[in-house]
């Protein structure tokens, strides 16, 4: 999942997370107060799409903890192909489905499940771009991505993007990824991988 300007407001009522760039330009979807729900900042994701640019549009993308779905939405709205939102919370997943018939986002699935349970099972598809951004220090970046590695969830040349606390180790990253970009804002690092070789 994805602290952002878009926390819950000092009225107790929802905050929001603004879609940057596409054909949703503008639009602000709500977030609801989850514990753990940490929208992407704009600042972080206007660089991760910067970065995609030339990729995104009619990319297969799976969001691996959606949250507020932010990163996925924003994908979306630049033109991807299809786009899998994996969800643990119910809720939560209810609320992206919502989200997503109110844009008549028709090139969408919402996957209600614990995303490394998911990722157990053998591969539904191939994606091209896969967005790993989970609750920070619950151990759950580095088995995401060895999942990602071990069921064949990836096309040829993916590019992973991968949001965690900075001070993760990475050492057990699939030897086979290549780091493309990386940044460092505060707490947070972001990077970008791909599986090229």
């Amino acid at each position: 999942m994805k602290q952002a300007k878009t926390a819950k407001s000092k009225t107790g009522q929802p905050g929001f997370v603004r879609i940057i760039s596409g054909q949703w330009r503008g639009r602000r979807l709500p977030v609801a107060d989850v514990t753990g729900l940490r929208p992407t900042t704009d600042r972080v994701k206007e660089t991760l799409f910067n970065w995609l640019m030339h990729d995104i549009s009619d990319s297969i993308v799976l969001d691996c903890f959606s949250g507020s779905g932010a990163l996925a939405f924003e994908a979306l709205s630049r033109y991807a192909g299809f786009a899998t939102l994996v969800e643990k919370d119910s809720a939560q997943a209810k609320r992206l489905q919502t989200l997503l018939t109110s844009l008549n986002a028709s090139q969408a699935e919402v996957i209600n499940n614990d995303c490394l349970r998911y990722l157990s099972q053998p591969a539904s598809r191939q994606y091209q771009i896969v967005l790993v951004d989970p609750p920070f220090r619950q151990n759950l970046a580095i088995p995401c991505c060895q999942l990602l590695e071990q069921g064949g969830w990836l096309s040829a040349n993916a590019l992973i993007y991968l949001e965690t606390e900075k001070e993760l180790p990475l050492t057990e990253i699939p030897a086979t990824w290549q780091l493309l970009k990386e940044k460092i804002a505060g707490q947070l690092a972001y990077r970008l991988w791909t599986t090229s070789s």
